[in-house]
């Protein structure tokens, strides 16, 4: 019987990472899911969920010459797979301004208040080092519109914190 997974590994970028982990899985029967995969920093992160026979412990003991041979840090849940039920983004927002301590806890928490249920979130910091900016995109399902998120989020403005909330289109094409 099979167990759908989630694996979150972490290590230092190089390439080959996603080639060495998917091929393991492969030969040893497992089935992917959703994965998201990036590099933060110099920094190679990965959550992929994985239908796998048999237990955590023999998925971790697959999984152990690729993990040492990278020297990445793994961590396995077990969870329902519940493919095919992804909802649909219906707001992109784009903030940016002078980067301080605060910001995303700033934005997320107004946003959340406004009824924002955040699907997907990326920062950066861009800018020099004398005078950073960070930059945060966000989309997500606005569940009491988006003018009531763009009101939540508007008193940034006065804080130097550009916001821009826009719906997304998803019938395009």
């Amino acid at each position: 019987m099979s167990q759908w997974y989630m694996l979150t590994l972490v290590g230092q970028d190089r390439p080959g990472i996603v080639a060495r982990l998917t091929t393991a899985l492969y030969q040893a029967g497992c089935n992917l899911g959703e994965t998201s995969m990036l590099r933060l920093g110099g920094n190679f992160t990965v959550m992929m969920m994985v239908e796998a026979p048999g237990d955590d412990a023999s998925l971790r003991a697959l999984l152990a010459p690729v993990v040492e041979a990278l020297h990445l840090a793994l961590h396995i849940d077990p969870i329902e797979g519940r493919l095919h039920h992804r909802p649909v983004p219906d707001v992109s927002i784009l903030v940016h301004g002078a980067d301080r301590a605060g910001i995303v806890s700033e934005v997320t928490t107004r946003a959340a208040q406004a009824g924002l249920n955040i699907l997907d979130l990326e920062s950066d910091v861009g800018g020099t080092e004398q005078q950073p900016i960070y930059i945060l995109q966000i989309q997500g399902v606005a569940t009491q519109g988006i003018a009531a998120l763009a009101a939540a989020l508007s008193p940034l403005q006065a804080q130097g914190v550009k916001v821009d909330v826009r719906a997304v289109d998803t019938l395009i094409g």
